[in-house]
């Protein structure tokens, strides 16, 4: 497959049962539905995966049950971000295997790092694997950011291929879409920026929304494509329900409790994440009326 960065590639939930083991079944659907809508590519093992609850032997597992899935008809974007450079190398040659197309590396978390450390990081790690490589930045929970300077720098090695920002700061987008060209895409992070970044001249949207409303961010990009801007922004308000529920849980609760009330599988996320409370799960019910045919 000749890799195209662009378009709405969902940020894959990893659907989970009772007992929090990974549900095959439900991944296998969900990568299904989602390809049936229309996306273009699977991003999986990131924030909204909970990978930093999953065992590496879990990982691969769900790359490699993805990647089965998908059958080529999109891309599988495999999240390897760890702290220590070293794990990101070991785990990525072991997704060659697997036969993702992408991966996507995340900012080294929690211990901070500063820009010199950051820019020889990526740099080691896109040395180590033939796969092309997603930077991603979401400095409110990584507690750090790549400068605009160090994404210039990084951007100018071969297999660096793009970027996804999580931080929802407009501007810094702007900035970050001024280094794009055919080799490197940016792509927003944040669900409610999704049509500004198109307008704006970005490639797309990693969005973790579309595990429970697929049809209303595909037609986001669909009707920004065909030119329908009022329409592309009328979808894109309609996302702001759902955002606006994240606040009633723990990342990704709300999330997967939303697309299973849409009928998508997702199931329980890992403890210490706790279920929706009566009062939550009611308050959320009602958030997503909009979403259900009248």
């Amino acid at each position: 497959m000749t890799l195209s960065l662009k378009g709405i590639i969902p940020a894959l939930i990893t659907p989970m049962t009772e007992d929090e083991s990974v549900d095959e079944t439900g991944l296998r659907t969900l990568v299904d539905r989602l390809v049936d809508a229309g996306v273009h590519g699977l991003f999986v093992l990131g924030t909204n995966g909970e990978f930093i609850s999953l065992s590496e032997e879990e990982k691969l597992r769900i790359a490699r049950i993805t990647v089965d899935q998908a059958k080529g008809r999109v891309p599988v974007i495999a999240g390897t971000g760890a702290y220590a450079t070293r794990d990101v190398v070991a785990l990525n040659r072991k997704m060659e295997d697997v036969g993702v197309d992408a991966v996507s590396v995340i900012t080294p978390y929690f211990n901070g790092a500063t820009q010199a450390e950051l820019f020889t990081h990526y740099k080691q790690i896109a040395a180590s694997t033939a796969l092309p490589v997603m930077l991603y930045t979401i400095p409110a929970k990584a507690g750090i950011t790549l400068t605009i300077d160090t994404v210039r720098k990084l951007a100018d090695i071969p297999n660096i291929r793009g970027i996804k920002d999580s931080g929802g700061d407009f501007d810094r987008l702007l900035q970050l879409i001024n280094l794009r060209r055919d080799d490197f895409a940016v792509f927003t992070g944040t669900d409610s920026m999704i049509l500004w970044t198109l307008i704006a001249g970005g490639d797309g949207a990693v969005a973790a929304t579309t595990n429970a409303v697929p049809a209303v961010v595909m037609s986001i990009w669909n009707q920004f494509q065909a030119g329908n801007i009022p329409a592309a922004r009328a979808a894109q308000e309609s996302l702001r329900a759902l955002r606006d529920a994240f606040a009633l849980g723990t990342l990704p609760v709300v999330l997967k409790t939303a697309a299973e009330m849409l009928g998508m599988p997702a199931g329980p996320a890992r403890a210490p994440a706790r279920p929706l409370d009566a009062k939550a799960r009611e308050q959320l019910a009602q958030a997503l009326s909009i979403y259900r045919p009248a």
